[in-house]
């Protein structure tokens, strides 16, 4: 069965709500006529990086919950799970099977042997995209005593897979089958730009390799029923490119630009992208990452993106920065901004209700995250105890703290629009992008009798529907 086209609720098993049974009796009371999706945050046993080092995809963490509970959310809702590609846990039971027998281990192929790959020359090393202080390898030392080193990107809890290998190619089938009959319809692929591993390059998205991995990827998910979605935060042509591989591509590009539209009351950079940007992507205002930069890069100019970190810098913690593996401590250029959305546009309701009203309008799937549709904002507190700054985002609301912002006007307003999105038939048409002035967006979509007609006037942040009734079948106006 397709993918609905309805908004979608991104969020985590445990942090609305203590679990997973919390999470679908928090939806069912309050959004289950505003979602038609859930992309749950790994709930797999991990060891690192909020969740982001499963120890293996076929088990939910106890303390989430079981299979059932997911089974209960993906009976009613599309369901979206995170499948890690680049790398598995120091604690998986390959990886730890072959700390025991070493190169003997029938799971030795599944890890990338850094001193098999020949000399590593400091021109190489200058090149390797890097996400973490130090080069990414990782030296390990055998039940025997003897010695050798593993590629892993992120902490040294994340032991990168092989693509050159079989054994990476079946362990993926085996979970992406398992999965699948458990009801995930989309699969998030978390990290597919660091499966490529090739000497003099950057390690990074590596043309055509990634596509040729995604591609093997995505024939398997449609093979079990499933779509794919990979997630990369780079210059936005790749997003082109997922596109037209047949994957779902993220609008990645439209949190930075819908911000620099509404702050400068400037829309001629987001109706230049709207006019051109994939019709079968999946949109985003925040996530549970930072507000990413790359993103726009070649959508806005330069000195527009500098003026947009400059004004949002002011409101968010310090931002992510990018590094080579030549120079760890090389200050790059800024990679995310680590603020809510709700605070980016300074708690402004009217502009805050203007963005989601034109992402929804934006062609393509749309996802709400949890802190934004709770019209959440910095918890600093939360980021100063853990030491991670995307944490800023990644708020802890227990089921009376949902409770209490359902109260908040912003959060009504928002799921009102929620619930036109998702319910709306005219979002199964054609998408038109109306002529308005410079400091206005007017978007159309139209499905036989039924037309909606979204205008925002970027200097007051005013957001107007006008559609036809289904029932009625006169032109209704809502004012947002």
């Amino acid at each position: 069965m397709a993918l609905r086209n309805a908004v979608q609720l991104i969020c985590y098993p445990n942090r609305m709500g203590k679990d997973l049974k919390d999470l679908y009796e928090i939806i069912e009371a309050h959004f289950s006529k505003a979602i038609g999706g859930v992309h749950i945050l790994p709930l797999y046993p991990s060891n690192a990086d909020g969740g982001f080092s499963p120890l293996t995809h076929k088990e939910v963490d106890p303390v989430y919950g079981s299979w059932e509970d997911v089974e209960r959310i993906s009976s009613k809702y599309d369901l979206c799970l995170d499948l890690t590609l680049n790398h598995i846990s120091d604690e998986s039971v390959e990886f730890k099977d072959f700390l025991v027998n070493g190169y003997k281990s029938e799971y030795a192929d599944l890890f990338v042997h850094v001193d098999q790959l020949g000399e590593i020359r400091p021109d190489d090393l200058a090149k390797i995209h890097i996400r973490k202080e130090k080069e990414p390898f990782r030296e390990v030392t055998f039940a025997d005593g003897t010695e050798g080193r593993v590629w892993c990107t992120f902490t040294e809890k994340q032991i990168d897979l092989n693509y050159d290998s079989e054994l990476t190619y079946d362990l993926m089938e085996n979970y992406i089958s398992f999965l699948t009959a458990r009801g995930v319809k989309l699969f998030r692929l978390d990290a597919f730009g660091y499966t490529t591993k090739k000497l003099g390059t950057s390690c990074f998205l590596v043309e055509p390799d990634v596509y040729e991995i995604c591609s093997w990827i995505n024939g398997v998910a449609a093979k079990y029923g499933a779509e794919t979605l990979p997630e990369v935060h780079d210059h936005p042509s790749y997003q082109y490119a997922i596109s037209l591989h047949h994957m779902r591509p993220y609008g990645f590009a439209l949190p930075p630009l819908l911000l620099y539209s509404l702050l400068d009351g400037d829309s001629r950079y987001l109706k230049q992208w709207l006019r051109m940007c994939p019709r079968n992507q999946i949109t985003v205002l925040d996530t549970h990452d930072g507000i990413c930069i790359p993103d726009v890069e070649g959508v806005l100019p330069h000195d527009k993106i500098q003026h947009l970190i400059d004004n949002v810098s002011a409101r968010s913690a310090d931002p992510i920065l990018r590094r080579s593996a030549a120079n760890v401590h090389s200050v790059g250029a800024i990679y995310q901004l680590t603020c809510t959305y709700y605070d980016a546009l300074k708690q402004n309701d009217d502009a805050y209700i203007a963005a989601r009203a034109i992402q929804f309008f934006a062609p393509g799937v749309p996802q709400v995250y949890y802190v934004g549709l709770l019209g959440g904002t910095n918890d600093i507190e939360l980021m100063e105890s853990t030491g991670e700054l995307r944490d800023i985002n990644r708020q802890w609301y227990a089921r009376e703290d949902v409770d209490a912002a359902m109260k908040k006007t912003v959060v009504r307003r928002q799921l009102k629009l929620m619930e036109f999105r998702t319910t709306y038939p005219a979002f199964d048409g054609t998408f038109h992008l109306q002529y308005s002035n410079e400091s206005s967006v007017c978007i159309e979509w139209r499905k036989g009798e039924f037309i909606c007609n979204l205008f925002v006037d970027l200097i007051f942040k005013k957001t107007t529907i006008r559609y036809v009734d289904p029932k009625s079948k006169r032109m209704l106006t809502m004012t947002c």
